[in-house]
């Protein structure tokens, strides 16, 4: 990291003298210069021009080729092989026991894994009528999607209070916290609910709203319903997640196989807090190059290795990874599947969403801060992977559609939206749970645009004035671009080719001076400088980056760059280096 921030330094320092040199050169050499580069350019595009008149003619002929006629079928004539049989050679008895015992080896991973299947099978098939009599008890509106209790179980009592979960656990679990005292026994008349955080969850104390959690998670396991984990971002839904697992384990003598999917900036974080949380719990990480996965899945991801002799219970992965080998994640039965920032299968056809589906799997958590984006769409894309009922995205959007005009019937479907998300979502708000933390602050600042910015902006909006006001006929795509176009010279106006004026200082002021946004970034970047703050600085255009990584080696910051080609390595040394004290 050092050798790094030197280079990049070094870096800024060369540019500067580069600069200078080109300032102290005569107007007579500066356009000899000039004249070398507009020859240069002048033969480089005759050069293009004339390759890609070549590769048009070339593409001409193969079309001209393929729609010629041909007489007759094209059959391709191949000369008979000689067909060599070889004697089949006898085996030493070596070698037939060595193939015994592959054999025997291959029989016994195959019935561990119809055990396991078999187990995660029947466990799903005996919370079946659970998980029905549960929807129905939250709600009436369950009915219209085709939830109904089987005729020959309908007789059994029901819970009339539909606040309370009607299949309660045969277990109670409950600690004391006065005498440190754990009390099992059968309470058929109460559900499954914890006083205090399991002995398993170390480093420190539970808030009470993530204990309630935990107890949401527990009841919906014991009814076989999957859920969405949804607190506001810092309430701790990691902690939460991991709560569950620890639970499972220290309860129900059940280490796995769990599978967590998140984004590759959490990896590290989720490994942390299983080593800070639950120590009891062995997860590994699941990433690397081609050939490290290839090794990983090798070593680690033998279906048919029995729980006693599996050497992990967690595996956390990315979504990438886990479509680069959604094939070796089929084959094992997990006992829970958790996705991190789970809206990212808000799109049911995407191939991150596809793979999910196809994984074996008994318990699935889905954790998102933002559980609805954009439309209800999105969130029918999240209750369908949790559960069967709700099979039909058409007849979700026919009875959701809130575009009438309606008030009345408007504000019934969003009551009935709200009753059908009960039972399988928790949300919680800083605002409504930690009491004690003061209000967030976000201080948005607007700054205006340069003279360069403002006429790069007309120009755009004038040549597509047709689009902009929708006489032209186009569609939303069209306008679309035209907004991202617009983003871009917001952003800085140097995204645009040919506009940055090569014959000026490439580290000169006019970096700054020609972008509104980074004049204004200056500006504060001095302030928190001078008050020794560390600065995050977040762009969606890499190409920003680029622009944003020479002004900071201009103005000799220290910085970290992390995007998308960010390896992992890195990126945790990177990670580790600005939090370092």
């Amino acid at each position: 990291e050092s050798s790094k921030k030197v280079l990049d330094g070094q870096a800024g320092s060369r540019l500067k003298q580069i600069a200078q040199e080109w300032r102290e050169l005569g107007d007579e050499e500066k356009e000899k210069f000039e004249l070398l580069a507009r020859k240069d350019k002048l033969r480089y595009e005759k050069e293009c021009a004339k390759r890609d008149s070549e590769v048009e003619a070339d593409r001409e002929a193969r079309r001209k080729a393929a729609d010629a006629p041909v007489d007759g079928p094209r059959v391709a004539r191949v000369a008979p092989k000689e067909v060599k049989v070889r004697e089949k050679r006898e085996l030493t008895q070596d070698e037939k026991d060595v193939k015994a015992r592959n054999k025997e080896i291959k029989r016994a991973r195959e019935e561990e894994m119809d055990k396991q299947k078999k187990a995660v099978s029947e466990a799903s098939a005996q919370k079946a009528k659970k998980r029905l009599q549960y929807l129905l008890s939250q709600s009436d509106v369950f009915k219209k999607f085709g939830v109904v209790v089987p005729p020959t179980e309908a007789t059994h009592e029901k819970n009339d209070d539909p606040k309370l979960p009607t299949s309660p656990s045969k277990r109670l679990h409950r600690k004391e916290d006065t005498t440190g005292e754990e009390v099992d026994g059968s309470q058929e008349a109460e559900p499954t609910y914890l006083a205090i955080q399991p002995s398993c969850i170390k480093f420190g104390k539970m808030r009470p709203y993530q204990l309630e959690g935990l107890n949401w998670m527990i009841r919906l396991q014991e009814n076989g319903v999957n859920g969405i984990l949804a607190d506001e971002m810092g309430l701790g839904k990691t902690l939460q997640s991991i709560s569950i697992l620890g639970y499972t384990a220290e309860y129900t003598d059940v280490r796995g196989p769990h599978l967590i999917l998140v984004p590759k900036s959490t990896l590290s974080n989720w490994m942390n807090e299983f080593k800070r949380w639950c120590p009891m719990l062995n997860p590994l990480r699941f990433h690397g190059t081609k050939e490290e996965r290839a090794e990983f899945v090798k070593e680690h991801l033998d279906p048919g290795i029995p729980q006693a002799k599996r050497k992990w219970d967690v595996i956390v992965t990315t979504y990438e990874v886990c479509n680069m080998e959604a094939k070796a994640l089929e084959k094992i039965t997990w006992r829970y599947l958790i996705i991190d920032e789970a809206h990212r299968i808000k799109n049911e056809a995407s191939l991150f969403s596809k793979n999910i589906r196809l994984l074996n799997t008994e318990h699935r958590l889905l954790i998102t801060g933002t559980p609805l984006q954009n439309n209800l769409h999105e969130l029918w894309a999240l209750l369908n992977f949790l559960s069967d009922v709700f099979e039909s995205a058409e007849q979700f959007d026919e009875l959701f559609n809130l575009e009438i005009e309606d008030a009345s019937a408007k504000q019934g479907m969003i009551s009935m939206l709200h009753r059908i998300l009960r039972p399988f979502m928790l949300r919680r708000l800083k605002a409504d749970v930690e009491k004690s933390l003061p209000p967030k602050s976000e201080v948005i600042l607007f700054t205006g645009m340069s003279p360069m910015q403002r006429e790069l902006y007309k120009k755009i909006l004038r040549r597509e004035v047709d689009i902009v006001n929708g006489t032209a006929g186009s569609g939303v795509t069209a306008l679309q671009n035209i907004v991202m176009q617009l983003r871009k010279v917001c952003n800085h106006p140097y995204l645009f080719d040919g506009q940055e004026d090569r014959s000026l200082d490439p580290m000169g002021t006019h970096v700054i001076e020609n972008c509104g946004k980074i004049r204004l970034l200056d500006k504060l970047l001095r302030k928190l400088k001078e008050r020794q703050h560390r600065v995050l600085i977040f762009s969606q255009m890499t190409r920003v980056l680029d622009i944003l990584e020479d002004f900071l080696a201009m103005q000799e910051y220290e910085y970290c760059r992390i995007d998308g080609n960010t390896s992992y390595d890195e990126r945790e040394e990177l990670i580790d280096s600005y939090n370092a004290p």
